[in-house]
């Protein structure tokens, strides 16, 4: 690699004044070809899964080397359905309505001209992540069919899956007569590549950082780009006494053991008064079976063997591993509060056979995501018809959710006159 025979900040700055040239090119590229782009970075992808799947061995076996938890590796890993997921993605980009160019509210006014607004790409984007190598060909894809070049800084764990997939990427690039410099994945390890991609306004639009909460808060701390972004994922699933039991069951052991280490893990099962003692008993066998440690409030210590006594921390606590916080609650308004209280405003769910609570739910919960009868596991680009997502903002501003081709937009106003003058 290049780390030791660069000057960091030189190298950054090339990448940037690259991608800001390449930016041009995509702003006008055809649907077509971008199209046709992503379709063949999606089948060279297949062509080389044997070879993705070495390199991501190099990434896994270094990274249990240096001591890497189970939920990290859990990310880490490569298996033959992640790389297809990775190829169905692009692929279903491609079969998304290209947003660019769309033009809508055209108005006449007053005066005759007519004027309306033109969704066009933000630039450039830099993405910083950790761990995933998919996100290599999640946001290659999304921010090529949205118009946008791609500046890509990957963790050190995956060096070796990053580069392989970067070399699908370039080759799916070449082979429609796009610039390689559409999608740079940033050749060196060099902690310092970062701090200098968050400072770089006159080359990058936004920075979209996707990994732990230290990395995600030095961007929002330290950059000067503007940052689309979540801190943790402290979800919730409610269930309300007016549950169908056994669809509550499927629900809340979804939510918690489908995957442990996704930022859309339930992480704090609520329940109430109600149905505690007949749900909490139906779960706890099945959750120590998997070798999930319970932390209950009193009430549900009360009701399971094994647990233990949750501190006040737990309830601000993002696992990302096999640990539930279990709390009995009245009712929908203690939920309701405790989920604002303590929720990151990443997913929420209530599992009920009441119309009128789940539409409180959904109204009073401030959350990106609010779900009713479903597993926080849905919140995700892909489930959410996407495509694929490039990150999951829970900001008020510009993109909230999971961040597909519109959140990899921007508008500008367009006015349509005939001579007209303003007196």
């Amino acid at each position: 690699m290049l780390d030791e025979i660069i000057d960091v900040k030189g190298y950054m700055e090339m990448l940037g004044r690259q991608a800001r040239h390449a930016s041009r090119t995509l702003a006008s590229t055809s649907t077509a070809i971008k199209n046709q782009a992503l379709e063949a970075i999606a089948a060279d992808l297949d062509a080389h899964r044997e070879l993705l799947m070495q390199e991501n061995a190099k990434d896994l076996e270094a990274s249990r080397q240096k001591g890497l938890d189970a939920a990290l590796l859990d990310r880490l890993e490569l298996t033959p359905a992640r790389i297809d997921s990775m190829r169905e993605g692009l692929r279903q980009i491609a079969g998304l309505a290209d947003p660019i160019g769309e033009i809508f509210d055209m108005k006449y006014r007053p005066s005759g001209i007519q004027v309306g607004r033109m969704r066009v790409p933000l630039g450039v984007v830099g993405i910083v992540y950790e761990s995933r190598p998919n996100v290599t060909a999640d946001a290659a894809g999304l921010c090529l069919k949205s118009g946008n070049a791609a500046l890509l800084r990957g963790g050190s764990e995956a060096l070796h899956s990053n580069q392989a997939i970067a070399a699908s990427i370039q080759r799916g690039l070449a082979q429609v007569g796009l610039p390689a410099a559409a999608v740079q994945v940033v050749a060196t390890t060099d902690r310092a590549a970062v701090g200098e991609m968050i400072a770089m306004p006159e080359f990058v639009d936004v920075i979209i950082p996707r990994g732990g909460k230290g990395l995600i808060e030095r961007i929002s701390r330290e950059a000067r780009v503007p940052v689309i972004k979540h801190l943790d994922g402290i979800c919730h699933v409610y269930i309300d006494d007016q549950a169908e039991v056994g669809k509550a069951f499927d629900v809340a052991m979804n939510a918690k053991t489908h995957r442990y280490g996704t930022c859309n893990t339930m992480e704090t099962l609520l329940v109430a008064q109600g149905i505690a003692e007949e749900m909490l008993l139906m779960l706890a066998a099945p959750l120590f079976e998997k070798g999930v440690e319970i932390r209950g409030c009193p009430q549900t210590c009360a009701i399971i063997d094994g647990c233990v006594e949750a501190t006040e921390a737990d309830w601000d606590t993002e696992y990302l591993g096999p640990i539930l916080s279990i709390k009995v609650v009245s009712g929908l308004d203690e939920a309701i509060e405790h989920i604002n209280t303590h929720s990151s405003q990443h997913t929420d769910a209530i599992v009920t056979e009441n119309y009128t609570r789940a539409r409180r739910f959904l109204t009073e919960v401030d959350s990106s995501s609010v779900m009713v009868n479903a597993s926080t596991r849905f919140a995700d680009g892909f489930e959410f018809g996407l495509g694929a997502e490039i990150g999951i903002s829970t900001d008020k501003f510009h993109a909230r959710g999971p961040v597909g081709l519109e959140g990899l937009t921007s508008v500008k106003y367009i006015v349509l006159g005939d001579g007209h003058i303003r007196s």
